[in-house]
């Protein structure tokens, strides 16, 4: 553990929190005479302080975004895959208690149980902490997430579509307004994307170009591009 430390550079005063965090649910269920307590109740907990963080972080440093864009973001960055990688960048699994046969089988480089012991750790180092620590600790892997995913270009899906669409001479894309909803000052539009007069993608969004991108988003996708 003390390694681990070194690793997340925080300092545990409460060294059963991070023993808990680290463990999985196999090696308790091993251990169940001896009164082991597993990380799924962490998990639940550093869940909510990852999001919490993650969406006041974005919140303040991304003001260009609308609400849509904000979401989507998020959704990144504390997904499955983001927290396998960010548990990956501190070697995470070799730390972790797991059972004989779990660790044979894997488990340490198992992405759902790596990142759920990631939500742990935040858990046990806001536990032990307070927010600042756990803050502290969940912006040095999201906010290079971050910059690298402001950097990438944005996607013009209707463009795409139709590029794709042109090479079939006699097709035709058009989009329909299929719903307007809300104030004016937060409308929500749904839009569908016709190929000749068959509906291939719907999208929502804030404005109309943005529905209309969704759209053909879902279109693409589902034309396995």
């Amino acid at each position: 553990m003390k390694d681990f430390e070194n690793v997340i550079e925080y300092r545990f005063k409460n060294k059963k929190l991070l023993d808990e965090a680290l463990t999985h649910s196999s090696y308790a269920n091993e251990h169940r005479d001896k009164g082991v307590k597993c990380n799924e109740r962490l998990e639940f907990l550093g869940d909510a302080v990852l999001s919490i963080v993650v969406a006041d972080y974005i919140f303040e440093n991304c003001p260009e975004l609308p609400e849509g864009e904000l979401t989507k973001l998020r959704s990144v960055l504390v997904c499955e895959k983001a927290l396998y990688k960010f548990g990956k960048m501190i070697n995470l699994g070799s730390y972790l208690k797991l059972s004989k046969g779990e660790r044979n089988g894997g488990g340490a480089d198992r992405p759902s149980i790596v990142s759920d012991a990631f939500e742990a750790v935040i858990a046990a180092i806001y536990l032990d902490g307070g927010i600042e620590p756990a803050r502290k600790h969940i912006l040095r892997f999201v906010t290079p997430e971050i910059k690298s995913n402001q950097k990438k270009p944005f996607k013009d899906y209707k463009t795409t579509l139709q590029e794709i669409v042109q090479k079939n001479p006699g097709e035709r894309i058009e989009y329909h307004l299929v719903s307007e909803s809300g104030p004016d000052h937060d409308k929500h539009f749904v839009f569908e994307v016709h190929l000749n007069s068959n509906v291939i993608g719907k999208g929502g969004g804030r404005s109309k170009k943005e529905a209309e991108q969704n759209a053909a988003r879902e279109a693409l996708e589902l034309m396995g591009y």
